[in-house]
């Protein structure tokens, strides 16, 4: 049984434990050890994340299975002021996956999006990250191919894919 439930300031702690454990293995082998230390410190420092959640500039959720938090969402709804829920942030413990919860956590984004009356999702997903065979078969489409420039020289070279969504 997963569980899904809006994450505050005082989770901020699970979700650095779960990022650092979560992105040396997804980015390892994509990306330098100095800029996934860049990246950790720009988007999940104490700072970084207190101003996100403070701000709503987007939800958290924690995902907990019966015994344990093993992932977190960080979503927007209503992203660039259209009926889209952008997916910024979706993390699962490596010893979680291929047990179908991917699948469990997409659902319920698309419900928390269909409530925020989304008609589509939206994500961004590095270009060589294996995680995109599992976005096309939850039936996202690549909408296009985007370098977005973070700071220190450093890209993020990423597909942008999108879904449409309906009650």
């Amino acid at each position: 049984m997963i569980t899904i439930s809006e994450a505050g300031l005082s989770d901020i702690k699970i979700i650095q434990e779960i990022t650092n454990i979560t992105w040396p293995i997804t980015y390892g082998e994509i990306l330098s050890q100095t800029q996934l230390d860049y990246m950790l410190g720009l988007f999940y420092s104490e700072e970084a994340l207190s101003k996100q959640i403070e701000n709503k500039e987007q939800l958290f959720y924690l995902i907990s299975d019966s015994q344990s938090t093993i992932g977190f969402i960080g979503i927007e709804h209503n992203y660039k002021n259209e009926a889209i829920t952008k997916i910024h942030k979706i993390y699962l413990l490596p010893e979680t996956q291929g047990k179908g919860y991917g699948k469990i956590v997409f659902e319920s984004i698309e419900k928390l999006a269909l409530e925020s009356n989304s008609k589509a999702l939206l994500l961004n997903v590095n270009r060589f990250n294996t995680a995109l065979n599992f976005y096309k078969k939850l039936g996202f489409e690549i909408k296009e191919t985007v370098d977005i420039e973070i700071g220190n020289g450093y890209l993020m070279e990423d597909y942008v894919m999108g879904k449409q969504i309906s009650k």
